[in-house]
């Protein structure tokens, strides 16, 4: 990721991409199981579905705690924004109107694979980075992109563990 002086304002994104040698509907399974993803990051300690789901759904909610060294603890409740089986899973932190974040798993069938991209925007609602950022202005667009350098690794570890979960059921003729 290279340096570009982002501001929260801007709403800044980052972006990562794998391929996987597993079929769309294999990977869709993975990337739309929020029980999973706890094992899959460092920061993400639980989740859990609200409102009696079980399962994504367009609207549905789930809360999910978190963990960091330098922000504490803290949870956040999430709103699926985007919902479209076998290819796009998406969810909104906080306020779906104004969410403090968004993130989206995209799949694409490719040569026998699917291309798997995972996808956040900070912003534009306040979250936590908001309060370090209030406390050192002067600093904001270091700590913008410190902390899209922190999403960019999370995330590349995120859709390699996928892709070796999804490889590795293949080859098992899940």
């Amino acid at each position: 990721m290279e340096w570009t002086g982002a501001r929260y304002a801007d709403k800044p994104t980052v972006e990562v991409r794998t391929r996987i040698d597993a079929p769309p509907r294999q990977v869709w399974r993975l990337v739309s199981d929020i029980r999973l993803m706890p094992a899959l990051s460092a920061e993400l300690q639980s989740v859990q579905w609200l409102d009696g789901a079980a399962g994504p759904a367009l609207g549905a909610r789930f809360v999910g705690s978190s963990k960091h060294e330098a922000l504490g603890e803290w949870e956040t409740t999430s709103y699926i924004v985007e919902w479209e089986p076998y290819r796009v899973f998406a969810w909104a932190v906080a306020d779906p109107e104004h969410p403090s974040s968004v993130w989206r798993f995209s799949l694409e069938a490719a040569d026998g694979g699917t291309e798997l991209t995972q996808w956040m925007q900070m912003g534009p609602g306040r979250s936590g980075l908001s309060f370090a950022i209030d406390r050192m202005p002067e600093k904001e667009q270091k700590i913008v992109f410190v902390r899209l350098r922190e999403f960019e690794r999370s995330m590349a570890g995120t859709v390699d563990a996928i892709r070796k979960m999804a490889e590795g059921a293949e080859g098992a003729g899940a």
